[in-house]
């Protein structure tokens, strides 16, 4: 992909919808590769801006997670947007392809957990803990096949890694996801292994446009990764 190779699913005024590919961090420090850094080269070639461009990140997808995420082109957008999320009124729906058979067929997972500190992964914590958050997500079964259990899953809360550390936890972590338990490849191996992806898709956003307040509902499209498992069409 290059710089200005940015896959864009809804852009009217300042709100901009995106399909994240894996393997890209959202957002990183100056000088290193990010979906944010293309998005501003876009915008700032595009319209021909002189001096720096704005944008509001209003909430992130995983590196190697790929998926929609919605940004603000200016600051009363971006800040309507993640009020939106902080005040839990976007809906959420991921994908993900977990290892072995997802048992009941549908059902909520509710644990509490944490970041852990100095190191770019959670844990599952009592509820006892004083650092400990809840995490509520809810699933249903797709599809299940010699590659797992498909899920859709609607997140209640947005933790940091949620999904994953959720599945994993449950003996279902998400393929590719070796930093979880994965022991079963997802995509291209590259041998960067920042760059391999995990199947773990953001499928859709709803929530209302931040200043007409329409309400949008994006759905971003599946990427080669997960054609290639020979996943069933949904009837």
């Amino acid at each position: 992909m290059s710089t200005l190779d940015v896959d864009i699913l809804y852009e009217v005024g300042p709100c901009l919808v995106v399909n994240k590919p894996p393997g890209l961090l959202t957002q990183a420090p100056p000088g290193i590769d990010s979906l944010e850094r293309r998005i501003k080269t876009l915008l700032k070639q595009r319209e021909n801006k002189p001096g720096r461009v704005y944008l509001g990140v209003p909430h992130r997808l995983d590196r190697p997670v790929s998926g929609a995420i919605v940004f603000g082109i200016h600051a009363r957008a971006a800040r309507r947007l993640s009020e939106q999320f902080e005040s839990r009124l976007v809906e959420k729906v991921y994908w993900a392809v977990v290892e072995g058979q997802v048992t009941p067929e549908q059902g909520t997972w509710q644990d509490y957990m944490r970041k852990i500190p100095e190191q770019p992964r959670s844990e599952i914590l009592p509820p006892t803990h004083p650092e400990a958050r809840d995490a509520v997500l809810h699933y249903r079964v797709l599809a299940t096949g010699p590659w797992g259990t498909w899920l859709e899953i609607q997140l209640e809360t947005g933790r940091m890694h949620q999904i994953r550390l959720q599945a994993s936890s449950r003996g279902h972590p998400v393929l590719g996801d070796a930093m979880y338990g994965s022991r079963l490849p997802f995509g291209v191996q590259y041998e960067d292994q920042r760059l391999r992806a995990i199947a773990l898709h953001a499928r859709s956003l709803r929530f209302e446009h931040p200043m007409t307040r329409e309400p949008l509902a994006l759905v971003a499209p599946l990427g080669r990764d997960w054609i290639e498992l020979g996943l069933p069409l949904l009837s």
